[in-house]
């Protein structure tokens, strides 16, 4: 999408990608975009019924990188809803707890899920919530790492409550998306006039590219 800049004859380019948060009920997800989002966290929050959004902005390559970030409710009952937002994501945040096991066991059923009903290349983080839990930590960070390396994923370890991690967690994830956009739609002016809204031409990003080509990024704290 492309926006006219205010008072002048300047074009400013927009972009918009749509993101996604999965996982378990009460790992953590709202906490995550609310912290990201608006810097709060809110110990009492109660469970997202069908889906809510924010959108974020940030700066790549001098360009305005919108994302729209749905938070999922992790309810079973909720899925059959909440399945139709994935299609149209170009990525996602796969939550875990890392105070109860169960949490990370699910991990496969949401990636089974979130490959389902996705249409685009989806770029993927699998996050490991709450680490400020270490005295009651049921998953450790090597077990969130082997998984990751085996699913091919992000990793990274977070706390919504004292937000380690979450601003890296969420900029990674947008950045890689930047990334395989403009990876596809490099010289092909067909696939271009063909883009949506959400499906956007970007230029590469050098560093990012530097970590594919090394292996997947990986944060743990």
């Amino acid at each position: 999408m492309v926006a006219m800049g205010g008072g002048g004859d300047e074009e400013v380019e927009e972009y918009l990608f749509k993101v996604v948060i999965i996982g378990d009920s009460a790992v953590g997800k709202s906490n995550l975009l609310s912290r990201y989002a608006r810097n709060e966290f809110n110990l009492h929050s109660k469970a997202t019924i069908g889906v809510e959004f924010q959108t974020q902005s940030m700066d790549i390559d001098g360009k305005e990188v919108k994302a729209q970030i749905w938070d999922t409710a992790g309810q079973d009952r909720f899925r059959a809803v909440t399945s139709a937002y994935y299609r149209g994501a170009f990525g996602a945040l796969v939550v875990y707890d890392v105070s109860r096991r169960s949490t990370f066991d699910s991990v496969a059923r949401w990636l089974d899920e979130l490959n389902t009903h996705s249409d685009t290349t989806v770029a993927k983080m699998l996050v490991g919530n709450k680490c400020d839990l270490s005295s009651i930590r049921e998953v450790s960070v090597e077990e969130g790492t082997r998984l990751a390396e085996a699913e091919g994923l992000f990793f990274i370890e977070t706390s919504a409550l004292d937000s380690t991690n979450v601003k890296t967690a969420f900029e990674i994830v947008i950045k890689e998306i930047y990334n395989n956009v403009s990876r596809k739609v490099l010289d092909s002016h067909s696939y271009k006039a063909d883009l949506s809204i959400n499906r956007v031409t970007l230029s590469s990003d050098e560093t990012y590219e530097k970590k594919q080509a090394t292996g997947r990024f990986s944060c743990c704290y």
